[in-house]
């Protein structure tokens, strides 16, 4: 038998090297980052506390989009077969200027063991045609019968993926055939694509036309993990390659790396056929895949986020107010101001998730523990380890979608948007979408016991913010 997890490893493998063929920066992407984490590892002593070298190496997420709730079952059905589930509602209608009409989750493993092993991500976004910003009845209407006569996912391939889930792995022989076909099914279709239709949905919006203006869902980017992404972004230009403005998400700064902080470079114009109204097969191109790499930090617990959302709101009142300042310092500055500089701050505050180890062996005179989290780091009877983020943040996806489209498409604000939200999404999957904080919480939570118990504390004692209900926005 082939293990879930070998299935998961072997998959991207494929995908990234599928991926590089048909998009021949994406390689460049690759060099560059395994160059700038070589360094990074040879000079940090601290570079593996968000991770080992091998697993942040191997590290990828990929982006696809599909255009009904089938399509998504099928997608979600092939990557269970990988041991990856849904995990987090994001909504990008909402994003101002430029929002794309999807909302989206996340599939990826959730084991601690199991994202050791490959951490696996596919962000994936489902079309929402019924939104009446942006698509009115009529081209909703021709939309469904579009979507409705194409088949993303043969039905050989879900079949097998049914099997490797149930069975957690598949036989060698049908193992292959599952990748085989797994990867075939990502691959950018060469049918043409109907110019005068594409250039409909794109006038709503270019990602609506990448999903319902084309025969095939594909790999829309594939992003490895770098552990400099203010390097990779210099470097990447110094190979010629244009980059995106800015990296989105927090600021760099000298205090601990937080979330996740994304950068890309630009979509590249790609060669695709055309059919034109009067049926001729002509050449062109589309811009619609681009190159995203990305940083992680610690996963923040609810408060902390909520905090991070304050500082961004923050940071946008100044920019608005401050038009000629550069962003980044601004950020920076308000970030030195108001955010915790230690990590111990951010546990003993209840800002971020750690998990917690006792220190035993050291002579204590009889001490018993004291009853609170930060008595026992400063006591040094528990060493915290930060968690690594492994989710995303809707703004900088959605800023990184629209950095990269042709235009900004067209959104009437007048009717009221369908409403969305996560337990609609689980429904859409036909799996339930999982809340990335009480994930966190939870792992956070059973470290703390066994480390309490370890020490003859008490185990009652929690983390602060570990599980309050309270949700930031767009989450």
């Amino acid at each position: 038998m082939v293990p879930t997890w070998r299935l998961r490893a072997a998959f991207a493998r494929r995908l990234s090297d599928m991926y590089g063929t048909e998009v021949p920066a994406y390689t460049t992407l690759l060099e560059v980052t395994g160059e700038i984490n070589d360094e990074v590892a040879g000079r940090d002593p601290d570079a593996e506390r968000l991770g080992s070298i091998s697993r942040v190496t191997a590290e990828r997420h990929g982006a696809i989009r599909v255009g009904t709730e089938e399509e998504l079952r099928g997608a979600a059905q092939i990557f269970a077969a990988l041991g990856m589930h849904p995990v987090g509602f994001y909504d990008l209608r909402d994003g101002g200027p430029g929002a794309v009409p999807v909302v989206s989750t996340a599939f990826r493993p959730t084991a601690t063991e199991e994202l050791d092993r490959n951490p696996f991500r596919v962000f994936t976004s489902l079309l929402t045609p019924s939104d009446r910003r942006f698509f009115d009845a009529g081209l909703e209407s021709r939309l469904a019968a579009f979507l409705a006569r194409r088949t993303l996912f043969p039905p050989e391939l879900l079949q097998l993926a049914e099997r490797a889930e149930k069975s957690a792995g598949l036989p060698e022989p049908a193992a292959e055939r599952f990748l085989t076909l797994a990867v075939a099914a990502f691959e950018l279709s060469s049918e043409p694509v109907d110019r005068a239709w594409y250039a409909e949905l794109e006038r709503v919006s270019a990602v609506a036309a990448d999903i319902g203006g084309v025969a095939a869902t594909h790999i829309n980017h594939l992003t490895p993990r770098v552990l400099d992404i203010d390097a990779l972004h210099r470097r990447m230009g110094e190979r010629g390659i244009t980059m995106i403005d800015r990296i989105q998400g927090p600021p760099r700064w000298d205090g601990p790396d937080v979330l996740l902080r994304q950068t890309s470079f630009r979509a590249l114009a790609e060669p695709r056929r055309f059919r034109e109204p009067d049926g001729r097969i002509t050449g062109g191109s589309l811009r619609v895949r681009f190159g995203e790499v990305e940083a992680r930090g610690i996963a923040l617990t609810r408060a902390g986020r909520a905090r991070y959302d304050e500082l961004l709101a923050e940071t946008d009142r100044w920019a608005a107010r401050h038009p000629d300042a550069d962003r980044q310092e601004t950020a920076r500055a308000l970030w030195h101001r108001t955010f915790p500089h230690s990590e111990h701050r951010l546990a003993a505050d209840g800002l971020a998730f750690f998990t917690y180890h006792p220190v035993t062996g050291r002579p204590r005179d009889g001490q018993r523990p004291p009853a609170d989290l930060a008595g026992l780091l400063a006591g040094g009877w528990l060493t915290a380890r930060p968690v690594v983020y492994e989710d995303f943040l809707p703004r900088s996806a959605a800023g990184i979608f629209r950095s990269n489209l042709t235009g900004e498409g067209a959104r009437d604000d007048a009717p009221a948007g369908t409403p969305f939200d996560a337990d609609r999404l689980s429904d859409a999957v036909g799996r339930p979408v999982r809340d990335p904080f009480a994930l966190y919480a939870a792992q956070q939570d059973r470290s703390l016991r066994e480390a309490l118990r370890a020490l003859g504390a008490d185990t009652a004692l929690r983390a602060p913010d570990a599980g309050e209900d309270a949700s930031p926005p767009g989450v």
